[in-house]
Formats: structure tokens, sequence, C-alpha cells
């Protein structure tokens, strides 16, 4: 493989997994067959994240850190992450450890014949609200834009960089990343992945922005969607 790649880790007050977040992908580095970086994105951090981040970064050359001025949200750190990735292939995932850092391994032999990996969560380890409404939000998004993407907020992700920074960014994105994609005419592959319960922490999550927020996002995604600029040139004369 001749790809390297940037892992994005959005942070707003994680500092109770970070430890084992690092213990976890730092295995993953010890085996990835690819030169790989570690990108964590401080989304203003109120908490001892940022400081912890900061002492890791310190001590291994594998990890890089850039902070921003407030709390923006998830889109706006994954935009953020994408736009200071300067490697071949993005990946992301969140710093909660409910999904496998070495599970991105079942990813690499699906580039360069794929332009996205995403993972389903088919056992999902969450609480009852929480997948009740995700089941709900994924239903509705499907029925609308009808992208064929099984579990779109998966955070467990690699694409191409140059996909990843032709997508258009917008608060929600985070919700459309594979749609987005294939909005610029790529292939999105999807894989089976593990999930466990959050270790430590708590979830930046609740029944506004799982189901309300995405409602409108979905539309606004639609709108987008109907109204997106497409072509290509077939000839060019200078």
């Amino acid at each position: 493989m001749t790809d390297d790649l940037t892992i994005i880790v959005p942070v707003f007050n994680e500092e109770e997994s970070l430890l084992s977040f690092f213990t976890e992908m730092d295995k993953f580095l010890k085996i990835t067959p690819l030169a790989t970086k570690v990108l964590f994105v401080n989304d203003g951090s109120s908490d001892g994240s940022l400081d912890i981040i900061r002492k890791k970064c310190s001590i291994s050359s594998d990890y890089q850190v850039i902070s921003l001025d407030r709390n923006y949200g998830l889109s706006s750190a994954v935009k953020a992450g994408i736009d200071h990735c300067t490697t071949s292939l993005v990946g992301y995932i969140d710093a909660d450890l409910q999904t496998d850092p070495a599970d991105f391994m079942s990813y690499f032999p699906y580039f360069p014949e794929f332009d996205m990996v995403n993972g389903i969560r088919a056992k999902r380890q969450d609480s009852l609200v929480k997948r009740i409404s995700s089941k709900l939000g994924n239903g509705y998004r499907r029925l609308m834009i009808d992208d064929g993407i099984k579990d779109t907020c998966c955070p467990l992700k690699i694409m191409k960089t140059e996909f990843a920074l032709r997508i258009p960014f917008f608060h929600g994105m985070h919700r459309f990343i594979p749609a987005l994609i294939q909005l610029e005419g790529g292939k999105v592959k999807q894989l089976p992945i593990s999930h466990y319960p959050r270790r430590a922490g708590t979830s930046k999550y609740h029944l506004w922005n799982r189901l309300v927020g995405p409602f409108f996002d979905t539309l606004a995604f639609r709108w987008m969607r109907n109204r997106y600029i497409r072509y290509s040139v077939i000839d060019s004369i200078s």
C-alpha cells in the first residue's frame, strides 16, 4: 500500500475516556500497514481533555492536536480535521471507545476500489432510548433520501481525502457524510463492526439532537441534493 492515513478524533470533554483511548489506539498504530497519525480536534473542551492530549502529543509523534477557540459542534470539528489533513486517506473515530480502532484494519482492502468505507454497528450497545431514537432517525433519513446507507452516523469511517475535501459542509453534516461522498460520485462500502457500551464520561446527545435536529437537517440535505451542481467536461481547447 502507498496510502497514508490521518485519523480525526473530535473531543469535547472526554477526559475520563482519553487514557483508555490512547491504550487502544496505540495497539492499532503498532499493527496498521499504513503510515498513520492521529489528529485530535479539541472542540472547546472545558475539562482537562486538552491538557491530557497535549501531554500525549509531547511524548508520541504519532499524535497531533488542533484546538478550536470554543465549542462549535461535531460537524465543525470533523471539518477542521479534514481541512488540516495532508494524507491520502482520512478516518474518523470518537474518543468514547464505543468503537474499536482495530476494526479499521478490515477497511484497508477496499481502497482504492471504494472512495469511502463506513461501519455498521450491527449489535448496538447503547441505552434503549438511544437505540430507538437512532432507529427512528435512520429510518426517516433513508425514507427521505434513499441513499442505501444503513448506519450513517457510525463513528468509524475512512474516506479518500480528495473526496472529503470536496463535500459541502454545514451544521449537521456529520450525519450525511456517506451520502455526501455519493453526491460527489464516490463509491461507499459498508462493513459490520464491533460496538461497545460507553466506558466512561457521558454522551453529548439527547432527544433534541437525535431526532428533532436530524429531521430538519434531512430536509436541508434533500433540498441541497436536488439542486446540487454536477457536470463533466468532455472536451477542452486552449
